[in-house]
């Protein structure tokens, strides 16, 4: 594969890592009830409150401004992977269970785990639009 290969397909799967986690960014500030049953149900957070929803959605931005952006990849790459691996370890009698109720879309949440993986690992070579070295 070529090097400009290797940049764009990386700069894809940046792109569509930074639109799958604006979602779920954006998701504490339109639906913030939503966010309080997920950490309820997944990080035995009982009552979160919709600021502290905001809080998160606010950092949550800023840390995907920085990863759209291609910018201080180490943490910006280094903390929606560590993130989005524990949310996915912390539905792991879901992922189990795929085919009770509509556990089968956590399983999405293996895939996008796999490709943060590999964002991060080849981070250097990530270089098209982007604004980090």
């Amino acid at each position: 594969m070529t090097k400009n290969a290797t940049a764009t397909g990386l700069f894809i799967l940046r792109a569509t890592l930074a639109i799958f986690f604006l979602v779920w960014a954006l998701e504490k500030f339109i639906k913030p009830d939503t966010t309080a049953a997920i950490w309820e149900a997944f990080y035995f957070v009982e009552d979160l409150p919709a600021v502290m929803s905001y809080a998160v959605g606010v950092i949550q931005i800023g840390a995907l401004v920085a990863f759209a952006l291609g910018a201080f990849k180490f943490w910006s790459y280094g903390f929606f992977l560590v993130i989005h691996g524990l949310g996915t370890l912390t539905t792991w009698q879901t992922l189990i269970n795929p085919y009770e109720g509509s556990n089968h879309l956590f399983i999405a949440a293996i895939p996008v785990l796999g490709a943060l993986i590999a964002l991060f690992l080849m981070r250097k070579q990530d270089t098209l639009l982007s604004i980090g070295k």
